[in-house]
């Protein structure tokens, strides 16, 4: 087992083209193409991280949050960001980051917090714009079931809850075959005529590559067509933050207090009690007060969130209840993804969750 093989089965997950253009996810230390020894998971790579990775003999190390953001000039031990990567270097650890592709993936860090919660009818917030293309193939008659099919497995055609989506129309396609040419149908210098479905259908924008891949694997003509069109539509399958609706409805206070059983707080913050009741909920992991506007447009009763400015409690008004839980601690699910994703899928190397608390953030 290679490390490249463990890193694609988290992008099968979350896709390094669904991270923010800020974020720097994806390996950042290492050669993808070593053997695998063993993976510890984490939410941040510290030195205790390091020193835990090597005791444990493992040799990737996979967090949660990158530990090189911004560039460097130098690499001279002078921070614990610079230890920590001379330090792998030279004990021969990658380090890999799913970050905000992880906040944004459906099934990621979001979807997980909705599940502690137990929400129902779990969707999208803020769904990602501009992510869709319209796919449009034409193909003679006989082999349109084969080609929609290979576009359906590359990961075209989902629309919200449905798969499988495209619009056919069936015309004709004219073309003459030149010297050289080895045409599916056709006769070298004649015009032929032939009978073609012309296959429309929706593909995420991160997926352009494999499905042109797939469609010229099971095209039968020589030089396939084909047109991508940017369009407008929003791609619900993947953003930012999630809403969902509790199982029964509970008083604020109730909430609150049941909140903070779940993520296991010595304290949370929260905005003026109302006195109203909590059915809807909107969740960022995270840095997420960006999504407050979209929670209230939405009809949510709370936001909850990693953390908060100030101005923020006041913001909102009473139309919305907001609570913050903690970066660290909205996030902390992120070492159960990493592990309950690995230990599905690999058996033959061993699967460490870190015992270190990297929270740097204290309560007294």
């Amino acid at each position: 087992m290679r490390i490249k093989d463990i890193l694609q089965t988290i992008e099968q997950l979350a896709p390094l083209s669904l991270q923010e253009s800020y974020d720097n996810s994806g390996l950042q230390v290492g050669d993808p193409n070593r053997e695998v020894n063993g993976v510890l998971v984490c939410i941040d790579v510290t030195e205790n991280v390091i020193d835990e990775a090597i005791s444990l003999g493992c040799n990737l190390i996979i967090a949660h949050h990158p530990i090189a953001f911004r560039p460097f000039k130098s690499l001279t031990g002078k921070t614990y960001v610079e230890r920590c990567i001379i330090q792998a270097i030279k004990q021969d650890i990658a380090i890999y980051a799913a970050h905000t592709n992880l906040d944004n993936a459906q099934g990621g860090v979001n979807y997980k917090l909705a599940e502690m919660l137990e929400l129902q009818q779990v969707k999208i917030l803020q769904p990602k714009q501009n992510a869709l293309l319209k796919f449009v193939t034409t193909v003679p008659v006989q082999h349109a079931e084969s080609v929609r099919n290979a576009l359906f497995n590359a990961g075209g055609g989902h629309i919200g809850n449905y798969d499988s989506c495209s619009y056919n129309l069936t015309g004709e396609g004219t073309f003459r075959a030149r010297e050289g040419a080895h045409p599916h149908v056709g006769e070298i210098d004649t015009l032929h005529i032939e009978t073609e479905i012309r296959i429309e259908t929706v593909i995420p924008a991160m997926k352009k590559e494999e499905v042109i891949r797939s469609l010229l694997a099971v095209h039968p003509y020589e030089e396939p067509v084909f047109d991508l069109y940017p369009i407008a539509n929003d791609w619900s399958q993947s953003g930012s933050g999630v809403v969902g609706v509790l199982p029964e409805p509970m008083p604020e206070q109730e909430f609150l207090y049941w909140l903070k059983d779940v993520f296991n707080l010595p304290a949370i913050q929260h905005s003026k009690i109302q006195g109203k009741e909590i059915r809807d909920v909107a969740i960022c992991g995270g840095a997420g007060a960006f999504l407050i506007p979209d929670a209230i447009a939405y009809g949510a009763d709370t936001f909850i969130t990693g953390e908060a400015k100030y101005n923020d409690f006041y913001d909102v008004e009473g139309r919305i209840l907001l609570a913050v839980v903690g970066h660290y601690e909205s996030e902390i699910c992120t070492k159960d993804i990493f592990f309950d994703l690995l230990s599905k899928k690999f058996s033959t190397f061993a699967l460490h969750k870190s015992a270190f608390d990297s929270n740097p953030v204290k309560y007294l």
